[in-house]
């Protein structure tokens, strides 16, 4: 409330979130989780898939586990929850709500979730090697902070245009990066199962923090890589502007990804955002991956590779390459190029 009484504007949120198995695998081990962190609710009730987002910012998750048996489903599941209640925990309980509190508090419950998938594996030796990507979206005030481990994917959809906001933590995109590949020769690869980092294989994981600010009649599309692998970024952008409902436009992206083969389960969050205090799009501004700095960012803790998907006979699924320092990258690096 503002002091002469009136409400203060607030950004609106109209969200829905859905998950399917796929063609080709017989259990599902995405995870995804819709919150509004003011309310502590967690669902997709009426009251959460359209809401104000209040002092204490909204979340969105998706999580893709990996692992044998029921492993990664156990860790996607133990990802979401975890990084939902470490925030009820600490950020509902904190006396400020600066959006640097928030980013901060954000990534820390990243690392927490890690830590105890982690300790979990460790404890359960019939699921060691397990793991999860996540990819977090906090909303508060204008601003959206992502936090991403792994490759599962946030797009802003912005009139009629998707930009990607995270960049995939995989050897592929470090090609990419370096020159040496293209997107469409990376995609086509049949090494694009191998990521940086999940959480849970190693006991500390460096979550990527960035951050956007969001404009009038945007729209942020979460997902994991059973859709992104399957649908272009320019078919996500032509679905999600659609005049339709999310329910409906969510159920149209996974049948689209399922009619393409289906290979791997498939996950989306779409999420419209609405609401006086937001300013029209900006031509002009910044819209992409934009590295959001905290006062303790550097680390010298360097990822390791690990394989996403189906990995060779030896070693097992999702198990981590060997070595575990930033060696490991640069040599697994340097036999990509010696091969491709």
């Amino acid at each position: 409330m503002s002091l002469f009484g009136k409400k203060t504007p607030r950004t609106q949120i109209t969200v829905f979130g859905k998950t399917d198995v796929g063609m080709n695998r017989d259990h599902n081990e995405d995870s995804f989780l819709v919150a509004d962190l003011t309310a502590k609710k967690a669902s997709l009730l009426p009251e959460v898939r359209y809401h104000e987002i209040g002092v204490k910012g909204t979340l969105l998750l998706v999580a893709d586990g990996m692992g044998g048996a029921a492993a990664g489903e156990v860790a996607s599941e133990m990802a979401t929850g975890a990084v939902y209640d470490h925030l009820v925990a600490t950020w509902a309980k904190d006396k400020h709500d600066s959006p640097q509190q928030f980013a901060y508090r954000l990534r820390e419950a990243v690392e927490s979730a890690n830590a105890k998938i982690h300790a979990y594996a460790k404890e359960h030796p019939e699921n060691r090697g397990m793991g999860t990507t996540l990819t977090a979206v906090g909303v508060l005030q204008d601003h959206i902070y992502l936090t991403q481990v792994g490759d599962s994917r946030a797009y802003l959809i912005r009139e009629g245009e998707a930009i990607q906001l995270t960049k995939d933590q995989s050897l592929m995109q470090r090609l990419v990066d370096a020159g040496e590949l293209t997107e469409e020769e990376a995609e086509r690869s049949e090494r694009k199962n191998i990521i940086l980092q999940a959480l849970g294989p190693e006991g500390q994981v460096r979550p990527e923090l960035t951050y956007q600010k969001i404009s009038r009649g945007d729209t942020v599309l979460l997902c994991s890589d059973g859709l992104s692998g399957q649908v272009t970024r320019e078919e996500l952008a032509e679905m999600v502007s659609q005049d339709k409902d999310l329910v409906e436009i969510s159920g149209e992206l996974i049948a689209l990804a399922n009619e393409r083969g289906g290979p791997d389960n498939i996950t989306v969050i779409v999420a419209r955002f609405s609401g006086d205090n937001l300013s029209d799009p900006d031509g002009g501004e910044t819209v992409g991956h934009e590295v959001y700095r905290l006062a303790d960012a550097d680390s010298t803790t360097a990822p390791v590779p690990v394989f996403r998907d189906e990995a060779p006979p030896t070693p097992p699924r999702s198990s981590m390459v060997a070595a575990g320092a930033a060696a490991a990258a640069i040599v697994a690096v340097a036999l990509l190029l010696a091969v491709l």
